[in-house]
């Protein structure tokens, strides 16, 4: 016989892999609000099953780590018990030959730090400490706590203008939010147990785009309160909406020429176009908001004589300022950020780079919409450089497949040191960069390699390291600054200044869209408490009785998109809307959540806030 052969895999392997992705997707989807004393302690069982025995730490140690943990939640343990699972787990993170036991160490010992009082509470009252109201996991990630399953269903039935309604109950962009939402809903999707999560964006945009105009609910009895709010951002622009519903009068003030901050000077048309977004402003202003554009808080109107002539002030600057290198050569002639030219396509001046070369530096989402914008004003080459792994990019994955598609060169693994010209950009030079160890942040560092420096020819440079919040004026009056960013104590209001409010990207930097949105809505709630008084943003409608029908694996729908040789000559809308017989697939997957197993709203429904 043969001394070698070649194997495959056989049936048990097979199902025994099959069984592991599927405790994988477990993990994946895990409901909101578990008990993270419970969680590590399955975790803690799960690496004591795969290990080999080999070691001690591994055989003795996660055995016994698993006996303090059942201590806990037999509510048997006393304090000394954490002080016990601390020494044991920090023993076999440093001790256990594999990983399997190490990272069991380090899980235990990052828990305790992270939930002490989870387990303190189940040694003093034998219960967890409530950490999440709204278990149903798509409703519970999203930051504005929208009712996902209840639009959902409403889109299945067809009722899309009640589905746009129900959106609006927490979030008064859905349009916009239907287009560029970076979706955090879908991450813990349960559909994922069967096959992948539903497309929860998608089903937004085509129930907003099947209802067409739907006007604004009606404003309740006037308050004859007034509040300013600075900066007619996502942010700004929902605290508005929703003070005005609550009959309060509202003056906005923004700085730009034009409303819509960041969703009109940072996304481009044909991510976001313009008429979308002014539809929906219009609907926010129809509840009576006023709104006053060019007009510069500081210089057009001073702060003081503003929260002197208000009943309360929300500040929601956006990150309209940008960040440099700090390598030289940033001063020469082609060498532009981010902001800076996306405000002028925003403003509707295009530059126009016809033939030139173009070297966008960052790996966000904001570089790739500079990328994929460059191309679209006729730029000869894009090359986006970045100093991490393709990978290791913070821009959603189809953001860099659509820039790359689109004729965009991802130049990875290489750090910008200087840039080269005589008066005006002519070389980036960059320093190969080697991978190094994982930060605290999951993503691994890099430093120098011993290789030498490459010269890219460019005509223009785009720098999209970050932004910043131009926050002085407002630290000049006294509020407290972090950085760059107001230091607000709950991110709504101050201690010390009476009637002032803030919220967004001015106080947690620079966000996601549905996040500024979120703080502009409890920013809302706090200011009309603080006013005294307790009006309630409703709806007045049923949702309907989910679907006893049996739902069987079935693959996602997945939006479309123009052709990239077509949608990289114009900044037209670039996706398309799911058809009809897609939406109700997309729609018939959702599993109900909020009728079905643990995931039952608490209390019923949250029909208002």
């Amino acid at each position: 016989m043969a001394k070698l052969s070649l194997t495959n895999k056989s049936s048990d392997t097979l199902e025994l892999e099959f069984l592991s992705k599927y405790v994988s997707s477990s993990l994946f989807a895990a409901q909101q609000g578990l008990c993270p004393v419970d969680s590590v302690a399955s975790f803690v069982r799960l690496c004591l099953s795969h290990s080999c025995g080999k070691c001690t730490p591994c055989r003795v140690g996660l055995k016994k780590l698993g006996e303090l943990y059942d201590r806990i939640l037999d509510g048997e343990a006393d304090e000394s018990d954490i002080q016990l699972i601390e020494t044991t787990a920090q023993v076999i993170a440093d001790s256990a030959d594999c990983a399997i036991g190490y990272t069991a160490g380090e899980m235990a010992l990052r828990s305790v730090k992270a939930f002490r009082d989870d387990y303190e509470s189940h040694i003093k009252s034998n219960h967890c400490v409530s950490r999440q109201e709204q278990p149903v996991p798509c409703s519970s990630l999203c930051p504005a706590q929208v009712d996902i399953p209840g639009y959902i269903a409403l889109t299945q039935a067809g009722r899309y203008a009640d589905a746009v309604r129900l959106i609006r109950k927490d979030n008064p962009f859905p349009s916009v939010c239907g287009l560029i939402c970076e979706h955090p809903c879908e991450e813990g999707c349960r559909r994922s147990l069967v096959d992948d999560a539903i497309n929860i964006r998608g089903i937004k945009r085509y129930a907003v785009e099947k209802a067409g105009y739907v006007p604004a609910d009606k404003c309740g009895e006037k308050t004859g309160k007034h509040i300013s709010v600075i900066g007619a951002g996502p942010s700004g622009l929902t605290a508005a909406y929703y003070l005005a519903l609550m009959g309060h009068d509202v003056d906005v003030y923004e700085k730009r020429k034009y409303p819509g901050g960041m969703l009109r000077y940072g996304i481009p048309d044909y991510r976001l176009p313009e008429k979308t977004l002014t539809d929906e402003i219009n609907v926010i202003l129809e509840t009576g908001v006023k709104l006053h554009t060019e007009t510069d808080i500081g210089k057009d109107i001073t702060f003081e004589s503003l929260v002197s002539g208000s009943d309360a002030v929300y500040i929601s600057i956006g990150a309209h300022s940008e960040k440099s290198l700090r390598i030289p050569g940033e001063d020469l002639e082609g060498v532009t950020s981010a902001v800076q030219l996306l405000r002028k396509i925003g403003d509707g001046e295009k530059p126009d780079f016809t033939g030139k070369k173009v070297a966008v530096v960052g790996g966000g989402n904001v570089a790739m919409d500079c990328a994929r914008s460059s191309v679209r004003l006729g730029a000869e080459s894009v090359s986006i450089v970045y100093r991490r792994r393709q990978e290791d990019m913070t821009a959603l994955p189809e953001e860099v497949e659509g820039a790359i598609a689109e004729g965009c060169e991802v130049v990875s693994m290489m750090a910008p040191v200087r840039v080269e010209g005589e008066g005006r950009a002519q070389y980036l030079v960059c320093q190969p960069q080697i991978i190094g160890k994982i930060g605290r942040d999951g993503r691994p560092g890099v430093s120098a390699a011993d290789l030498p420096e490459v010269k890219l020819d460019v005509d223009i440079v785009i720098v999209a390291v970050g932004q910043a919040i131009e926050s002085k004026s407002f630290g000049d009056y006294g509020l407290p600054l972090k950085w760059d960013t107001i230091a607000s104590t709950d991110e709504c209001d101050f201690d010390g200044f009476d009637g002032i409010f803030c919220g967004g990207d001015c106080v947690t930097g620079p966000a996601t869209v549905i996040k500024a949105i979120a703080a502009g809505k409890v920013a809302a709630r706090n200011i009309d408490t603080y006013l005294g008084f307790d009006r309630e943003i409703t709806i007045d409608f049923d949702i309907p009785s989910p679907s006893l029908l049996d739902r069987p694996a079935c693959g996602r729908v997945k939006m479309k998109e123009r052709a990239a040789d077509e949608r990289k000559n114009d900044f037209t809308l670039m996706e398309y809307c799911m058809t009809d017989e897609e939406a109700k697939q997309e729609c018939s997957r959702c599993l109900g959540c909020d009728h079905f197993g643990y995931g039952k709203f608490r209390g019923g429904r949250c029909l208002k806030w």
